[in-house]
């Protein structure tokens, strides 16, 4: 139960790139001027029309406000409206496109989602109603945009994830290369280009979101975990495991390999930021992007030469460890107090509960794990509440990083998640190995990252590109006198 829902992750790191994506698309406007634009420009106000379809002024405007509700920075007035346009326009190619290839969603998959969604906040539908209404919006409305996003994830995660495919060679090479980085320290494994020489550049990135919508707080606050990240990254700590626990703790956080590009394959801002920077370090300083901040690290470069790539793999084979072994990572012991979320707990009456608890434990007038056989509401009650051996990822991002800043038989403060309050004692730590099993999950699971991000990229940009789009009057909102 208190395992993460991986599933949710994969889907809201899948929205994250897709929000990434659209910010960049350039904008294309038709200038022609027909008599036929002339009569769809009158009709409910249409902004664009989209094959059989169109998007208008109207939505465009609810979208906006929807934007300036939330308190976000955004750009000025026209940029905005384009950018915006432009995201309705592909939202309404894949809902077209999913129609037709059948993907639905029914009226009771949709009610049983609007109930989970309900239940999570506590509501019951009646007052999920009401508070849908407060926004300005309308409950039909509300209904018919999460179809829209529910059909869209369905028919992506057709299109683009069920087509990803990963070969065993694949995972055994990525084990290979990250066991040689932790053997070899993070040095350069590869021979350097002469001064001038064609390179490549094999250059990993963890990406902090921020885009440009996002308000000052936000931005600040983005900033403020790239350049903790990128200190962390500066010390005696290994950045793929750096990465991938940064993203375990936020799920909006992503962790990717480029690969071995040249210098024009890079994207520029990347380029400039590792141009001097040698193989195993970490770039000088944080990047900013439009779509927020990154944290750079050179593996490797190598000179450019015929074969080269055979041999140094070949060479890199023979004098590495490729046994899987070489993967550690630090797992706790812990044990926890339960008390669940439910009608008549409120958050003030669990937290002060445990608040006692914890007193009681730290003036040591009770035991900790008496204290849990009794009064823990998980199914660790019984052993104590004791939850076994636990290492990076295994339980949820809140409870995770509670539990990591304790010292050993340190007990925490009251810590919600989303299964209610907790109480948390760090009993012991370790250092373990990855068995060969969980190497190749983690290893598919980022080859799979690597693959989705630039696939996704290019389903995005085909659909953009046969689709046949007018657009008609991005500029006037909806109540603008013609």
């Amino acid at each position: 139960m208190m395992r993460r829902n991986r599933f949710n992750q994969a889907f809201a790191a899948t929205m994250l790139a897709s929000a990434a994506l659209l910010s960049q698309f350039t904008f294309a406007q038709d200038s022609s001027k027909t008599s036929a634009d002339s009569k769809i420009r009158n009709i409910d106000g249409v902004a664009a029309v989209v094959n059989t379809g169109y998007v208008t002024r109207k939505e465009i405007d609810d979208r906006i406000a929807s934007l300036q509700k939330q308190g976000a920075k955004l750009p000025d007035a026209s940029a905005l409206r384009k950018t915006v346009l432009e995201r309705l326009i592909l939202e309404k190619i894949q809902i077209q496109n999913a129609e037709q290839e059948g993907v639905t969603l029914s009226n009771k998959e949709l009610d049983k989602i609007i109930g989970d969604i309900a239940a999570k906040n506590k509501l019951t539908i009646a007052e999920l109603k009401v508070k849908i209404v407060a926004t300005g919006s309308t409950y039909e409305r509300y209904r018919e945009m999460l179809r829209d996003d529910v059909i869209i994830g369905r028919y992506r995660e057709r299109e683009v994830e069920g087509k990803i495919k990963i070969s065993d060679a694949e995972i055994d090479n990525f084990i290979t290369d990250r066991n040689r980085a932790v053997a070899g320290g993070g040095a350069a494994r590869s021979t350097p280009a002469a001064k001038g020489e064609p390179e490549e550049i094999d250059v990993a990135q963890i990406f902090i979101p921020a885009d440009a919508t996002a308000g000052a707080g936000a931005q600040a606050e983005a900033k403020k975990k790239a350049e903790s990240l990128l200190r962390e990254a500066r010390g005696d700590v290994d950045f793929l495991q750096l990465g991938v626990m940064a993203a375990k703790d936020n799920p909006k956080i992503k962790f990717q390999e480029l690969g071995y590009r040249t210098p024009e394959r890079l994207p520029q801002l990347f380029y400039e930021a590792v141009r001097n920077t040698g193989g195993g370090q970490v770039a000088n300083a944080v990047v900013k992007s439009p779509a927020g901040y990154h944290v750079l690290k050179v593996l490797d470069r190598r000179a450019i030469v015929a074969g080269a790539p055979e041999v140094q793999q070949s060479a890199a084979t023979e004098s590495t460890p490729s046994t899987p072994q070489n993967i550690m990572v630090t797992q706790t012991l812990s044990r926890h107090i339960l008390l669940r979320s439910r009608a008549g707990l409120a958050d003030q009456d669990a937290e002060r509960r445990l608040a006692g608890y914890r007193d009681q434990v730290r003036a040591k007038t009770a035991d900790f794990g008496e204290l849990a056989k009794k009064y823990s509401e998980d199914g660790s009650a019984a052993n104590g509440g004791n939850l076994g051996w636990m290492g990076p990822g295994d339980l949820v991002p809140e409870f995770d990083q509670a539990m990591n800043r304790l010292q050993i038989g340190e007990v925490s403060n009251p810590v919600k998640t989303e299964f209610g309050w907790h109480l948390i004692q760090v009993l012991e730590r370790r250092e373990a190995q990855l068995t060969v099993e969980k190497q190749r999950q983690f290893a598919r699971a980022a080859i799979r990252e690597r693959k989705f991000e630039q696939a996704y990229q290019d389903w995005l940009r085909e659909l953009r590109d046969t689709a046949t789009v007018k657009i008609i009057n991005a500029d006037d909102p909806a109540a603008s006198p013609r």
